[in-house]
């Protein structure tokens, strides 16, 4: 290993003064011919065909070279941010490890998940279904307890921050989760700088168009930004956008890394028919709760039920019950 890194070094060294010898050759032939036709420019360019092929011949080789060396440096810049990055979280992992001392066992890092889902030929590993079905999930859940912890630490009171009725589950946490390892997954061995940036756009595009959907279907909202500065339609603003940035960090180095250990100890044997029985659930739930929450609306709105269906939730969820369920869920006077 150490051997070809020394061979790529030496190679290296080799071409990089072979491209300091092209550069200063190409400088020099270009600026002689460039000279020749300012001096030709009054008899006319045409005079002098030969010298207008070269020049155009070298147009067409120095916008492929600079196209080329622009992906290289891509390339190269990434590979570079990516070692960089590894190196320190290793450490950082390293250090935390040693700790006599320590609340919480510290985070592993991502690229030592990808080398045990790898190792294990586990059937989650990546960023395809499986994975994201059970990012999905634990967002769901991990959502509501984390929010009502804070709702009881901020207001001395807990209050229900579920979005479904059947169990402690929440869309809006689930597809922030999914959405966020979609976007963030491919940086999680990058520098923070990029999981921030990411963050920001997606939470914000992910808030806005949950609270769009939720207004024009169920004629409801569960936030309204419109006192706060730099909003938008108050449905996003400035502030939560960057909280969204320090989310997108938090979410692909501490809390994805985390959950996918979680996951890494769910059993092949089981783990996709599990999937596919949680996903069932979770289907059937959204669609109860969607019925639920519009005959609510109908309610609301002074409509009456007509079907048997309509008259069970009527009785088996009636507001008061509802109120309690969805706590901060307010319908839009029209």
């Amino acid at each position: 290993m150490f051997y070809l890194i020394n061979k790529l070094k030496y190679k290296y060294i080799h071409i990089k003064d072979q491209l300091i010898e092209l550069e200063d050759d190409v400088a020099h032939s270009v600026n002689s011919q460039l000279e020749m036709l300012a001096k030709n420019t009054n008899s006319g360019i045409s005079e002098v065909e030969k010298l207008k092929d070269a020049l155009n011949d070298e147009v067409e080789l120095l916008d492929d070279a600079a196209d080329m060396f622009a992906r290289m440096h891509k390339s190269c810049a990434r590979t570079a941010d990516e070692i960089k990055t590894r190196i320190k979280e290793a450490k950082h992992y390293e250090k935390h490890s040693k700790r006599r001392f320590k609340l919480f066992s510290p985070t592993p890092t991502n690229a030592a998940i990808d080398y045990q889902e790898n190792f294990d030929n586990h059937f989650a590993q990546g960023n395809k279904f499986y994975k994201l079905f059970w990012v999905f999930f634990m967002g769901c859940f991990g959502g509501v307890v984390v929010e009502e912890i804070f709702c009881l630490v901020t207001r001395g009171y807990l209050e229900s921050r579920v979005g479904l009725i059947y169990g402690p589950f929440n869309l809006v946490y689930g597809f922030g989760a999914l959405a966020l390892n979609m976007f963030l997954y491919k940086y999680r061995n990058r520098s923070k700088i990029y999981a921030f940036l990411g963050g920001m756009i997606i939470g914000s595009i992910i808030e806005y168009y949950c609270s769009y959907f939720q207004e024009m279907i169920f004629g409801s909202v569960s936030w309204d930004y419109s006192n706060l500065p730099f909003n938008l339609d108050g449905r996003i603003c400035l502030l939560y956008s960057i909280f969204w940035g320090f989310l997108g960090v938090l979410w692909i180095k501490e809390v994805y890394p985390r959950m996918a250990k979680l996951i890494l100890k769910i059993p092949n044997s089981f783990g996709k028919v599990l999937t596919w029985c949680l996903l069932m659930f979770m289907i059937f739930n959204s669609i109860m709760s969607g019925a639920v929450v519009y005959r609510w609306y109908q309610r609301v709105q002074g409509t009456t039920a007509d079907t048997n269906f309509e008259r069970w939730i009527d009785e088996r969820y009636p507001d008061q019950r509802m109120e309690k369920i969805f706590a901060n869920l307010e319908f839009v006077k029209k």
